[in-house]
């Protein structure tokens, strides 16, 4: 086994790769970003394992909405969220406990 490595992530944020990649963007100032890339944007994370959130693209999260993608908050597993292009990413922060 490897020796552990450090992160300073307070809580993670699972994003479905597959369901981003479908809808082509949708989010960020001019609708072209995907939902992991315009978050991070959003919330100014800039290094990845010394962030403060870790917000990660998965490849399959299962559920694959029509027009949304799928947003797991680890800190609450059994609550996924679908969020629907041109989300408000104040009040996603917010619903998921992330400082913006």
């Amino acid at each position: 086994m490897k020796a552990l490595i450090k992160a300073d992530w307070e809580n993670a944020v699972l994003i479905c790769a597959k369901c981003s990649k479908r809808l082509g963007g949708g989010f960020g100032r001019n609708g072209k970003k995907s939902l992991a890339k315009a978050l991070r944007k959003h919330l100014g994370i800039k290094r990845f394992r010394k962030a403060p959130v870790g917000i990660v693209e998965v490849k399959c999260l299962g559920v694959c909405p029509r027009g949304a993608v799928t947003v797991v908050d680890a800190s609450q597993p059994g609550e996924w969220r679908l969020v629907r292009p041109g989300a408000d990413l104040d009040a996603l922060a917010r619903e998921i406990g992330l400082r913006a």
